[in-house]
C-alpha cells in the first residue's frame, strides 16, 4: 500500500496554512513527501517531469518566508502544473513528441504568479497532446489512469491534473479549459475545478490550442481550496492582449457572496435562482448521472435555492460550432512547429518543404493531425464563409442564449458529462466519439463564461465499479467568486468532495 503524501493529513489548503505557520510541518517536508508519493504512484502516469532539486529549492525559500513572517495563503503549499504552461527548469512538452525535451527560457504568467505567492511546484502534469482530447489518451507519453478505476480514462485534456489531485499526490494543480478540459476531468475524477471567465487569467506562456477559447483554471479537492489558487492566478497581464482589467477580483466577489449566505442562516441560498436547461436532461444523458445531478439540485433546494426551468436551444449546435472554430485556430497556432526554429526536426530530408512535412508528420499525433486538417479545410478559400464564418455567427447566438437565460436565473446547473468515465480505448474505433462527450461544456466555452465542476455522487462502471459524477455550475461573466461561494455552501452540506479513491 503506497504511503499517503503528508499534505493529505491536513484539512485542505487552509489546514496546511495553519500547520505551516504553527511549524507543525515544514514546506520541505511537505514537498519531499509529495515527491515520494509521486514516485510510488508512477503507474498513474500523472506526471511527465519532476525535478526534486528545483522543488526542494522552492520549498526552502518558502520556509524562509514563513520564518520571516512573510507567508501568504499559498506559501509552502505544493502544487503542480499542466504541461502546457512553459516553465524554466522543468520540461514543457504539451504532451507531444513535437516538443519532447523542450525547456523554456521563461515562465508562463500563471507559473510566475503562483511562484510569487510562495507555492512550491512539484513538476509537470500529463495531458492530451496540445490539450486536444477528452480522455488523456492522446498524450504522446501514454495515457493517465483514473485513480478511482484504472480501467477508466481520467478525462481530458487536464487528466493528469485531475488524477494527481484525486490520488492525493498534490493539493491543487493548474489546468486549461478550451472546451471543457478543466471541468470534464474534474467531474470524472471526483475533484473540484473551475474555468474562469475568458480573459480573467493570463494566457501568456500557455501553449496555444484555440486562442479565443483557451483559459487557465485550477483543480483542487474543494471549492474552498480553489479560491486561493485562482486568486493568485487571476488578474490583468499586459503581455496578454486578451487579458481583462477593471472588474472585481475573485476574493472580493467571493467574500460578498459568502457574507450574504452566512447572514441568511439555516437557508443560506434563499432566493438563489437555479436555471435548469431542458436540453441538458434529454436523450443521451445516462440514468446514473441524471440521478446524481437531480439529487444535487434537490440539496440546493434544501439550502433555499429555487429551481427555474430554462432553455438553451442551441446546445446541440455547440458541438459543430466548436469543432469548426477550435480546429481553425489550432491549425493557425500549430503552424509555428515547422522544424526550423524549435521543436522536432526530421532526421533526413531533401529540401525545406520535405523537412517541414516530415517533421510535422513525425512530431504530431493522430488527433492533432486530424484537427489541423479540419482547421485548414474550413479556413481555405471557398469554405471560409460556409464553415468558419457561420460557426462564429452561431457562437454569438449561443452567447445570447445564455444571456437570455441569465435574465431568468442567477446561475445555471446541470451535468458536466453525459456519462461517467469511459474505459480506456473504448472509443478507439471512432475518434470523434469523444467530441460528443463535451456537449454540456462547449457552449459555456464558446460564450466565454465562468463555470465549475463539483463532485455530486457516483455512477456505475462496467464491473460494479464506482465512477464519479460532477455537477456543473455556470455563472455570468466575472462571477467566479460567487460560484465558489455557492459551491462551498453545497460542500458544507455534503461530503462527496471528501471521498477518496483507494490507493492500489
Amino acid at each position: 500500500m503506497p504511503t499517503p503524501a503528508l499534505h493529505t493529513r491536513f484539512d485542505g489548503i487552509a489546514g496546511l496554512r495553519a500547520a505551516l505557520d504553527a511549524r507543525e510541518v515544514s514546506a520541505v517536508e511537505l514537498a519531499q513527501s509529495a515527491l515520494d508519493a509521486i514516485a510510488e504512484r508512477a503507474e498513474l502516469n500523472a506526471f511527465l517531469h519532476v525535478a526534486p532539486e528545483l522543488t526542494l529549492a522552492q520549498a526552502r525559500e518558502a520556509d524562509a518566508r514563513i520564518a520571516a513572517g512573510q507567508a501568504g495563503p499559498l506559501t509552502g503549499v505544493p502544487i503542480a502544473h499542466k504541461d502546457v504552461f512553459v516553465t524554466r527548469g522543468w520540461r514543457t512538452t504539451a504532451g507531444s513528441k513535437m516538443l519532447a525535451g523542450y525547456v523554456s527560457p521563461f515562465d508562463a504568467t500563471v507559473v510566475e504568479r503562483l511562484q510569487a505567492a510562495g507555492a512550491v511546484s512539484l513538476g509537470k502534469l500529463n495531458c492530451d497532446e496540445f490539450a486536444m482530447g477528452s480522455g488523456n489518451e492522446n498524450s504522446a507519453f501514454g495515457p493517465v489512469l483514473n485513480p478511482w478505476d484504472h480501467r477508466a480514462v481520467p478525462g481530458g485534456s487536464s487528466g493528469g491534473s485531475a488524477a494527481a489531485v484525486a490520488a492525493g499526490l498534490v493539493p491543487a494543480a493548474t489546468g486549461t479549459d478550451t472546451g471543457g478540459s478543466v471541468r470534464q476531468p474534474a467531474a470524472l475524477c471526483g475533484v473540484s475545478g473551475i474555468k474562469p471567465t475568458y480573459g480573467s487569467v493570463s494566457r501568456f506562456g500557455m501553449v496555444a490550442f484555440g486562442s479565443s477559447l483557451d483559459q487557465a483554471g485550477p483543480l483542487a479537492a474543494s471549492a474552498q481550496d480553489l479560491l486561493p489558487v485562482l486568486e493568485a492566478m487571476a488578474g490583468f497581464d499586459e503581455r496578454d492582449a486578451t487579458s481583462h482589467q477593471g472588474h472585481a477580483g475573485v476574493r472580493e466577489t467571493y467574500e460578498a457572496a459568502w457574507a450574504g449566505q452566512q447572514a441568511a442562516g439555516a437557508r443560506p441560498l434563499a432566493g438563489l435562482r437555479i436555471g435548469v436547461p431542458a436540453e441538458y436532461f434529454g436523450a443521451g444523458l445516462a440514468e446514473d448521472v441524471a440521478r446524481a445531478v437531480e439529487a444535487a439540485l434537490a440539496e440546493f433546494e434544501k439550502l433555499g435555492a429555487v429551481r427555474v426551468p430554462i432553455s438553451l436551444p442551441r446546445t446541440d449546435l455547440a458541438i459543430p460550432a466548436y469543432y469548426v472554430i477550435a480546429p481553425a485556430e489550432a491549425s493557425s497556432n500549430l503552424s509555428r512547429y515547422d522544424g526550423v526554429r524549435y521543436g522536432h526536426r526530421a532526421a533526413s530530408y531533401r529540401d525545406l518543404a520535405e523537412m517541414t512535412s516530415r517533421s510535422r508528420a513525425e512530431g504530431f499525433g493522430p488527433e492533432v493531425q486530424r484537427r489541423i486538417l479540419v482547421g485548414t479545410y474550413v479556413l481555405s478559400h471557398g469554405y471560409y464563409d460556409a464553415y468558419y464564418l457561420q460557426a462564429q455567427r452561431l457562437r454569438r447566438m449561443i452567447a445570447d442564449d445564455f444571456q437570455r437565460a441569465f435574465g431568468q436565473c442567477d446561475v445555471i446547473m446541470g451535468p458536466v458529462t453525459p456519462t461517467v468515465a469511459k474505459d480506456l480505448g473504448e472509443n478507439r474505433d471512432d475518434p470523434t466519439a469523444d467530441w460528443l462527450a463535451d456537449i454540456y461544456t462547449l457552449g459555456v466555452s464558446l460564450a466565454g463564461l465562468p463555470a465549475m465542476s463539483v463532485p455530486c455522487g457516483f455512477g456505475q462502471g462496467p464491473v460494479n465499479g464506482r465512477r464519479p459524477v460532477g455537477l456543473q455550475i455556470v455563472g455570468n461573466y466575472f462571477q467566479e467568486g460567487r460560484l465558489l461561494a455557492i459551491a462551498q455552501c453545497y460542500q458544507q452540506a455534503t461530503d462527496w468532495h471528501q471521498q477518496k479513491p483507494e490507493a492500489r
